[in-house]
């Protein structure tokens, strides 16, 4: 599947993979033990090769999803590390919405949507949130293209590069209080919609709901 899409994957599988043989097999030589370390030359070769198709499988997958609603909420569920993750905590009937993220840098709004109304959505968030946060850190994000803004494929990078606020038993703490709030949002998408997907009839299902 991803050989359709992806015209280069190959060459650059076997380019990365034959580049690693060598480069094993040219310290050997040097060494005078070449064909020593040719196995383990093949075996890091593959390696590398298995690395190379997973990032282009990886931006793949983010390339299809980005500016897809619901494509923010599904990149931070599937978040490795103790990141608790609260999907569309306020949203619009546009499929905007506001995900909540309680990880070691304190809460953190990550936004997806319209930027005209995206911001005022975070901004109420926001301030809602603060109501019950007292001096926990607040970070906010907008997932997008644009200047200030955070592209989908950079996102879990940018959290995680957040300094460490909080410890683990105050996320508990913090946790527990802002479940109090509730959600503001309409019925969001689970995870990125597809390209071809109708918005008119999905906006109508979440005004229903």
């Amino acid at each position: 599947m991803q050989r359709r899409e992806d015209k280069a994957l190959i060459p650059w599988m076997v380019g990365v993979f034959l580049a690693s043989v060598l480069v094993v097999f040219g310290i050997g030589w040097l060494l005078g033990i070449e064909w020593f370390l040719l196995p383990i030359g093949i075996a890091v070769g593959v390696l590398a090769a298995i690395s190379v198709f997973g990032r282009r499988v990886q931006t793949s997958v983010y390339s299809k999803a980005d500016g897809q609603p619901g494509a923010a909420g599904w990149a931070l569920d599937n978040m490795r590390g103790r990141w608790r993750v609260t999907a569309g905590v306020a949203g619009t009937t546009h499929l905007d919405a506001v995900h909540r993220v309680i990880g070691r840098p304190g809460i953190i709004l990550v936004a997806e949507g319209a930027p005209h109304r995206v911001k005022s959505l975070l901004a109420q968030e926001k301030k809602r949130t603060a109501r019950v946060a007292g001096s926990m850190p607040i970070y906010d994000v907008i997932v997008g293209n644009d200047e200030g803004q955070v592209p989908l494929r950079k996102l879990q990078r940018h959290l995680m590069k957040l300094p460490r606020n909080i410890s683990p038993k105050e996320m508990d703490t913090i946790e527990a209080r802002l479940s109090a709030l509730g959600s503001r949002a309409a019925a969001l998408p689970k995870g990125p919609m597809p390209a071809g997907a109708k918005m008119r009839s999905v906006q109508r299902t979440v005004r229903r709901r």
